[in-house]
């Protein structure tokens, strides 16, 4: 491979505007198959064949009415008044104009439809003060009314008003444009004095790909860059090669989503690792090819050999993390994998760039890349660190991870709500009006319905509704019973029931389990649950029961590939466990900050709230193959030096100072690029990014250049020990290219003092 890639960075620095005319080319191509090809993404989390999913079939199959996607429109008066009659005519013909729009079923007019409730109670009343008017199918109508007794639309103090908007469509095939029309009509048409929000499932769309956080992050990336390099077109150079490859990466991935299912935050996730391994990767190569210019080697030859070694390395890098990511797809969860497939095409564009862009860039550049700095050759050391520092530094270490994981042991995992939003977006300000002027509960309604035995007719049927309304009142934390109607067949009825507290509360969560516990009824009756929280109970379940396998996966990958690149067997284990130390770490930090609320103010937490339900699995995958990055470009300074004969325990210390300049600028560059995501609008991109921002923290720093060196310190020698059998049959791996090192001497004689594989 690595004479491959030699030839491979000399044919792309001879051939450099070919080079780049074809990279050029291919982007435009993949930009035009996004616009040809792309379909609509979607803000929806779901998975096929839960329990809610089920329902929600049944539904469609049965009861069309009641399975088309739907959302609410909050309508409130900006002074806290109660709504004029002029308001109110006003909202109510909007409304109706509004169920006339292409996609929309039907937009409720709360005030009529409140004040026909208040008629129908008053009529009830009056009709069981009639002389023998306790009859049983009033008696059957009051229950009915008593159990619906706490939904309103019309909040008590005549101030707010909840509109229900149902689409044509089941929810996961509404399109973006048509919840775009509802916004723009009803936003349009508000009377003087009257404002509109919108809840989630009108308003979550597709989020930016690229906000003012994020170039801010790419900024501090550049500022790093420029600092470390101290040339402006050096600096230049990662981030152009970068913003190649995420172009391409993102557009190809994108234009799958006319084919396939997508959710909206996938193109992000490509972006994220576009940028930060894409800025990384061409870095290493960079950096080594500067050292070797400085060191009086040819440009062709220097470019050809930064790209056999540094690009080797980067190569079989990229390659762990395209099979963690890939790895995603052993889950069974579609969305899950399609975030993986997404991030390894951006990942393996990456790589490509880096090791066929990069060289034709540092042709075209030539010596400019050198810049007008000199720099000084640092001496690399010449004595191990004490055993005694060895001892305190991985002590303070592992015990430093073990005080920030302990968050993780009361994680609880979910999907984000309206409150979870920015607060001066509608979905949060549509939320929390609900939830002042109705209810918490009324922002996550559950969706109930009951199989019966067999088919019901007239007065049996408000007998049976009053049957099960009953047996679902009779569940703790619930609010509200209301029959919505009855399926054509006879056989299907259903009902909205409104829990006490929101859709990502405890109490929500253990109702839906309650409610399905109490299935079936007696007589025969089976009930089954649907709604937002329902839903994401059953997706975070999914994804729980998922987790071990794929952590398993993970790990059994990368003590087979540190196996193969190390020859040992206790540093495979080592970085194992040290990636598991800053993984967990990672998941206690997100539970102190997004669950309970630590440093909210800092990083926009508002309301803390259950964990995103697949950020543990998406971060395994992408925080694995990070981790085994920064260890193959440590650790394996570690092992050139004491292949060279250094004493085992010095040969750590100076892979350490080998590689800890161009590692810590790669880690602070990937800590900006995530963490400028933090910052996003969007909930699920806020605490994936810090998730990301965090987990290179912790590993490269805590990790990789504190812990992992001082335990292979104290191993000594016996870190490198591996049984004869298994020497004999592993390959060959030459991720350091000393085999191509030997075969062009040049480099090996000229090799500065602090030289390293790694471009250190």
């Amino acid at each position: 491979m690595a004479e491959l890639l030699y030839r491979l960075g000399r044919f792309s620095a001879r051939r450099a505007w070919t080079v780049l005319i074809a990279w050029v080319v291919i982007l435009g191509l993949s930009v035009t198959a996004y616009f040809a090809f792309g379909g609509t993404l979607s803000s929806q989390v779901t998975i096929p064949g839960t329990k809610t999913d089920q329902v929600t079939q049944q539904l469609a199959q049965r009861f069309p009415s009641a399975s088309g996607g739907s959302g609410t429109i909050v309508f409130h008066t900006t002074d806290g008044s109660a709504f004029t009659e002029e308001q109110q005519a006003v909202v109510a013909a909007l409304l109706k104009t509004t169920g006339e729009l292409d996609g929309v079923a039907s937009a409720t007019d709360p005030f009529t439809t409140q004040q026909q409730a208040a008629q129908q109670a008053a009529q009830l009343e009056q009709a069981a003060q009639q002389p023998g008017g306790q009859s049983e199918k009033l008696k059957l109508s009051q229950r009915l009314l008593a159990m619906s007794a706490e939904i309103r639309l019309v909040s008590e103090d005549g101030s707010a008003a909840t509109a229900p908007v149902v689409f044509d469509k089941p929810r996961m095939e509404v399109t973006q444009e048509t919840k775009d029309g509802v916004v723009d009509h009803v936003t349009d048409g508000v009377p003087v004095g009257v404002e509109a929000a919108f809840s989630n499932d009108i308003t979550q769309g597709v989020p930016e790909v690229l906000g003012v956080g994020e170039v801010v992050g790419v900024v501090v990336a550049a500022i790093v860059l420029l600092v470390m390099l101290g040339s402006l077109i050096a600096a230049a150079l990662p981030l152009v090669g970068a913003l190649v490859g995420v172009g391409v990466g993102v557009t190809a991935s994108l234009a799958l989503s006319g084919a396939v299912d997508m959710l909206s935050i996938t193109p992000v996730l490509g972006v994220m690792l576009g940028l930060a391994v894409g800025i990384d990767y061409s870095l290493f190569i960079l950096n080594r090819h500067r050292r070797q210019l400085r060191a009086g080697v040819d440009l062709h030859e220097s470019i050809g050999l930064a790209n056999g070694t540094s690009g080797n390395a980067v190569v079989f890098a990229g390659a762990t993390v395209l099979v963690a990511l890939l790895a995603l797809n052993v889950t069974g969860i579609g969305f899950l994998g399609m975030m993986g497939t997404v991030g390894a095409i951006c990942v393996a564009v990456a790589v490509v760039v880096a090791v066929t862009l990069t060289p034709a860039l540092l042709s075209l550049i030539g010596p400019r890349v050198l810049g007008r700095r000199k720099q000084t050759a640092v001496t690399p050391p010449s004595q191990p660190m004490s055993t005694r520092r060895a001892l305190l530094t991985a002590f303070a270490g592992l015990a430093a991870l073990i005080v920030i994981a302990i968050p993780a042991l009361s994680i609880r995992l979910g999907l984000p709500d309206g409150s979870s939003e920015a607060q001066d977006s509608s979905q949060y300000q549509a939320y929390k009006l609900t939830e002042e002027k109705f209810g918490a509960g009324v922002n996550g309604p559950l969706l109930v319905v009951a199989e019966l035995p067999a088919a019901v007719t007239g007065d049996k049927v408000l007998a049976e509704q009053v049957r099960v309304g009953t047996a679902l009142m009779g569940a703790d934390d619930v609010t509200a019973v209301a029959p919505i109607g009855q399926s054509k067949d006879g056989s299907l009825l259903a009902f909205q029931v409104i829990p006490a507290e929101g859709p990502s509360s405890e109490s929500t969560e253990q109702l839906v389990r309650d409610l399905r516990d109490l299935s079936p009824l007696d007589g025969g009756v089976t009930l089954g649950v649907a709604g937002s929280a329902s839903g994401n109970i059953d997706i975070s379940e999914q994804l729980s029961d998922v987790l071990p396998l794929y952590l398993g996966v993970v790990l059994g990958l990368s003590l087979i590939i540190l196996i193969f690149v190390f020859r040992s067997l206790l540093v495979p284990l080592t970085a194992t466990l040290g990636f598991v130390l800053s993984l967990f770490a990672t998941f206690g930090a997100i539970t102190a900050i997004f669950q309970w609320g630590w440093l909210g103010a800092v990083f926009g937490v508002h309301d803390p709230g259950p964990i995103l339900s697949f950020l543990p699995t998406i971060l395994i995958g992408i925080l694995f193959g990070l981790a085994m990055d920064y260890q193959l470009f440590l650790v394996s300074g570690m092992r050139e030096a004491y292949a060279h004969g250094a004493p085992a325990r010095l040969a750590v210390r100076q892979g350490v100072h080998a590689g800890r300049t161009v590692v810590t600028a790669a880690a602070i560059i990937m800590i900006s690029v995530f963490g400028g995501f933090i910052f996003s609008h969007t909930a699920m991109i806020r605490s994936l990014g810090f998730g990301l921002a965090f987990g290179v923290l912790a590993d490269a720093f805590l990790v990789r250049m504190l812990v992992i060196p001082a335990v292979m310190h104290l191993l000594g020698r016996s870190a490198w020990w591996i049984p004869r059998w298994l020497d004999r049959i592993l390959p060959n791996v030459d991720v350091e290219g000393a085999a191509l090192e030997r075969s062009h001497p040049i480099t090996h004689e000229e090799r500065l003092p602090e030289a390293s594989t790694m471009g250190a």
